[in-house]
Formats: C-alpha cells, sequence, structure tokens
C-alpha cells in the first residue's frame, strides 16, 4: 500500500498556478518527510548521504557511495528501494563477471507452435528500477562500461536488438576506498556519469551505541512503501521545473570553471593543486541538484547556498590534484572548500562594477 498524500499525476506548472506550486511543493516535503522518518528506523545517522540519494533521485541522476565496508551502504539502498515501492536488484560485481552477466543475453529455445529454434532475450539485474552495484571497481572495465553505457542512454543493446530501461532508473554503486589491491578504478570519464560521489563517514560515538543497541535486539522494523513509480515521474519533472535566477547560473558556471588550471582566471591555489578541473557537467548537476534541494526544504527558487550545499558531492570526482596536493595531503574536498570561500558571488561583482 502507498502512503496518501501526494498525487500520482503529471503536475502542470506551466500555468503559474501558485495553487498547483504549492501543491507540489507540499507534497514533495511530505514525501520526503516521511522517507527520512521510516529510513530513521533502520539507518541511525548519515542525514547528508540520506538527502543526497533523494536529490539524485528526483533528478534523474546516479550516486557513487564511497565507504569503508560495514558503514550500511547496502542497507541504506535495499532501505530505499523498499520505501519507493520499486523493483530492486544487487549485484555483487566480482572480477570475473562478464556484461552479458548484468545486461542479459539471447538464448536459444524451441518454439512450442513451430518446432523450430529461435533466439530468446533474458533480460538481466539490470532491468530493474533500483540497481546496487556492489564495489563496481573489482569488475573489469568491460563490465563497467556496459552498465555506465546504460546509465547514461537508459537502454541495453544485445545483438541488434535494443531493449529499453524501466523507469525510473537509478543506480547506487559502491566503492571501498581503502582495498585497491585486485580493483578496476573507474576512470575520470566514466566517473563523470555520476552525479554525486556521496562519502560514507563513520558515526558518530552517540550514533555507533545506537546502531549497536538497536542492530543486536529484535528483528528491524517494517517498512511502509511511500512513493511508486508514477509518482517519482511526476516529482521529476517537478523538480525540472523549478525556477533558477540568473546569478544563480552565473554561479554554478564560475564555481565549475573555476577548478580548471588552464583556464585564465584559475587562481594561483588551483593551478598549483589541480591538474584537471570539472567539465559543463557540473555545473548542470550542481544546478540540478540546487533545484532538488530547494524543494526538498520546501522552496520553489534555488539560492546560491544550494548549488554550496551540492558542490563537494558534484565536485569531488570530477577534478584532479596534482603530486605536489597529493604529497602535502590537499584531497579534493580541500580543493572544493577553498574554491567556495574564493569564487565571489556574481551580485559582488556586478555590485563591484558598479561602484556599489
Amino acid at each position: 500500500m502507498i502512503e496518501p498524500g501526494f498525487t500520482s499525476e503529471p503536475i502542470d506548472l506551466d500555468s503559474n498556478s501558485k495553487a498547483k506550486e504549492a501543491q507540489a511543493i507540499k507534497g514533495l516535503v511530505n514525501a520526503s518527510s516521511r522517507m527520512k522518518e521510516e529510513i530513521g528506523k533502520v539507518i541511525v545517522g548519515q542525514q547528508d548521504v540520506v538527502e543526497q540519494l533523494l536529490i539524485a533521485l528526483l533528478c534523474r541522476g546516479h550516486c557513487l557511495l564511497v565507504g569503508v565496508p560495514g558503514l550500511a551502504k547496502t542497507l541504506l539502498v535495499s532501505t530505499v528501494s523498499q520505501l519507493l515501492h520499486l523493483s530492486f536488484r544487487r549485484i555483487q560485481f566480482t572480477p570475473d563477471l562478464m556484461p552479458s552477466d548484468i545486461t542479459g543475453t539471447d538464448i536459444l529455445q524451441d518454439d512450442p507452435e513451430t518446432g523450430r529454434k529461435q533466439f530468446q532475450f533474458m533480460p538481466g539485474p539490470m532491468f530493474s528500477h533500483i540497481l546496487l552495484a556492489d564495489e563496481i571497481n573489482r569488475t573489469p572495465p568491460k563490465t563497467q562500461a556496459a552498465l555506465l553505457e546504460a546509465m547514461q542512454e537508459k537502454h541495453v543493446t544485445v545483438g541488434t536488438n535494443t531493449y529499453r530501461l524501466p523507469a525510473p532508473f537509478f543506480v547506487l554503486a559502491t566503492q571501498n576506498p581503502i582495498e585497491q589491491e585486485g580493483t578496476y578504478p573507474l576512470p575520470e570519464a566514466q566517473l563523470d556519469r555520476f552525479m554525486f560521489n556521496t562519502i560514507v563517514d563513520y558515526p558518530t560515538a552517540e550514533e555507533e551505541l545506537e546502531i549497536l543497541i538497536r542492530t543486536t535486539g529484535d528483528a528491524p522494523p517494517k517498512l511502509t512503501p511511500i512513493l511508486n513509480d508514477k509518482q517519482i515521474l511526476a516529482l521529476q519533472d517537478v523538480v525540472r521545473k523549478v525556477p533558477v535566477a540568473e546569478h544563480v547560473f552565473m554561479y554554478a558556471r564560475d564555481l565549475a570553471r573555476a577548478t580548471r588550471p588552464g583556464e585564465a582566471e584559475a587562481s594561483s591555489f588551483v593551478k598549483e593543486y589541480l591538474s584537471w578541473g570539472a567539465g559543463p557537467r557540473a555545473g548542470q548537476n550542481l544546478i540540478n541538484g540546487a533545484k532538488a534541494r530547494a524543494l526538498l526544504h520546501g522552496r520553489f527558487h534555488t539560492t546560491t547556498e544550494d548549488i554550496k550545499a551540492v558542490a563537494h558531492p558534484v565536485l569531488r570526482h570530477r577534478i584532479v590534484t596534482t603530486f605536489q596536493a597529493d604529497s602535502e595531503g590537499i584531497s579534493t574536498d580541500d580543493v572544493i572548500t577553498q574554491l567556495l570561500k574564493d569564487v565571489r558571488m556574481p551580485l559582488d561583482k556586478l555590485s563591484k562594477k558598479a561602484g556599489v
């Protein structure tokens, strides 16, 4: 049974109806609040991770979860799938996994009517709404590429036939940052397919105590589904229609361009510590992420604070540090934090030009 409170019909915001805008925001805020409440029954803490997952889902994006084993990454993904009333598949990536193991393959079968043999496509686990790619860096590049192509194109090609994936299609991949032996790290070009690179960190002392109490007692509570596929698609349409002021667009552009050491306006800090910066897709994800975050916080307009809030998960896998940065222990997150301090707001620039 789906939780009431949001219509599954597409919401038309083109009519400039304030009532419909309010309905859309109220429905999304209510749904996200209920989801966070239900997730909190199973997952302790990790509020930022949960919000980033919801933002990526609302933006039709994909998310890479990076964290050491035992931080409930898999449990979080399976919990979200239960709340969304969507089909869910988990693939444990291994070095011997082939592309056909995840996409599906043609098999030869007898036709009961004609008695002749014919090929029939058997879909693989990729044909689900939510796909958990567990330890994606443990499988060879050929299989990684098959998954990443499906993430971008939303379809799978087997032989001469193309098969559409279900909508919505959401990939959550996990990666262990400490075990690199026998792994196949994702190249930067493939990492760029993920909207967010989300860091799953250790819990606080209080959260860890709560984890010990919850997980060593009774069975976990049953969860109530909140949204179905039609409702999610409707919410995704709402996110795309959130208005963005020109200065917010400019700030997202300036932030992405500030990461590129080859640009004339690049700071000495960037030129020293970055060898490669983010491309235009980073700016697109900054804007879309800001739109979704604004709605989750009950607003139908974006601000530069929304851009700042999603800057780290959007940019951390799209910039490459230099040897100098690595030798000094400066991470991509350190660089992004400094950029958020250095990049001025467009309104400040306009005021300075006007002599205000």
